[in-house]
């Protein structure tokens, strides 16, 4: 294919984070009445606690669970977590990408506790089977550098003992979650609703404030940790009270996408759009043999971070990806630093699917004439 495509994506923003705002997005429509004021005001209590109520409404999460935004984006959300609530029970840790590594890392190095260490290769799914439902269990739900989510919550056991840690950034508002397998969930606004950085959403279980408030961690808490205070969950956390300053400006943000997720037909409707992007690129791989996905079983490939890999060497993908950039059809595509060499495509909902569908020609265009170079 020699000839130069003549429609451009109208939106060329495809990064995995942060990620794309959703369509029409203008900053001129958020609701800034709570900046210059206190978060501690009641104006600015109530715009949080509308963000944690909203999300806990919109994802439908069981009784009893618990919303609470606190610091440092989705990796301050699982740090908190690992720190508060690890070492009461053995731990099974399972990673296929590098951040479920980076959290197996996290565990064994600083918070040095033995762990049994569950894991694949990029492009895999590890045997999920061999947890311990006695263990507590930390995982990515969705793998964002490698494309590989998790399609099946059937080895989370009922009846388990221990608790169940997900990590699931780049899934939660685009993935079906199976809320009463999951006793702490992560997630942040950058990534599938496409807002800013710097925050974290913390869901808990019943369980998981039951194991707060009855076990102490043989290490020190720094403040930004602390979920619970003499021995009882500091409840303000979920209520909008946040450990420490937070961004107004990031909070209306957030509050608008939430917004647009209810106005589209809510969370159902945000993956069925994540799900077409997903068919498009399938039906666009499956008909040429230079081009494939990283996921190696079609049942878990990701409908957020599409990863694929081509027949290209890694300066030739580097070269596309520059080429794509300059011709300001995708920006930010390229394959995560420590992942496979290859293009990293975010088709989350905030990413129309005619962008996607526009870009794929511009894909082959691109990838015919580095090869031919």
């Amino acid at each position: 294919m020699e000839a130069r495509p003549a429609v451009k994506p109208q939106n060329p923003n495809f990064s995995s984070g942060p990620c794309s705002k959703r369509p029409g997005y203008s900053v001129a429509q958020l609701d800034t009445a709570t900046l210059g004021r206190s978060h501690r005001s009641s104006l600015g209590k109530a715009a949080l606690q509308k963000a944690i109520d909203d999300t806990a409404d919109l994802l439908g999460l069981p009784e009893g669970y618990r919303v609470g935004i606190v610091p440092a984006s989705d990796t301050g959300a699982v740090e908190m977590a690992l720190w508060s609530l690890l070492g009461a029970r053995p731990i099974d840790v399972c990673s296929w990408e590098s951040f479920g590594a980076g959290w197996h890392g996290d565990i064994t190095k600083q918070l040095k506790l033995e762990v049994n260490h569950i894991s694949a290769d990029y492009g895999q799914l590890p045997d999920l089977s061999q947890t311990n439902p006695d263990h507590d269990i930390v995982f990515t739900w969705n793998g964002t550098t490698s494309g590989v989510k998790v399609d099946s919550a059937d080895w989370i056991s009922d009846d388990r003992q221990g608790l169940t840690i997900c990590d699931a950034t780049s899934a939660v508002f685009a993935m079906e979650m199976p809320w009463e397998k999951l006793d702490v969930v992560t997630f942040s606004w950058q990534k599938v609703l496409g807002g800013e950085g710097a925050h974290g959403m913390l869901i808990l279980s019943p369980r998981a404030v039951e194991r707060l408030e009855s076990y102490t961690p043989a290490w020190p808490l720094p403040k930004i940790f602390r979920l619970t205070k003499g021995g009882k969950l500091i409840e303000g956390i979920f209520k909008g009270a946040t450990i420490n300053t937070p961004s107004m400006l990031a909070v209306a943000d957030y509050q608008d996408a939430l917004d647009w997720v209810r106005e589209i037909g809510g969370v159902s409707a945000a993956i069925e759009i994540s799900n077409a992007s997903l068919k498009a690129i399938e039906s666009f791989v499956d008909s040429r043999d230079w081009i494939q996905f990283l996921a190696e079983n079609p049942a878990q490939r990701s409908n957020t971070s599409v990863c694929l890999t081509l027949d290209l060497s890694d300066d030739e993908v580097k070269a596309l990806v520059k080429l794509l950039d300059a011709e300001g059809v995708a920006y930010d595509i390229g394959a995560y630093r420590d992942a496979p060499a290859g293009l990293r495509l975010w088709c989350g909902a905030t990413v129309n699917t005619a962008d996607i569908e526009a870009l794929l020609p511009w894909l082959e265009w691109g990838y015919h004439q580095v090869k031919n170079s």
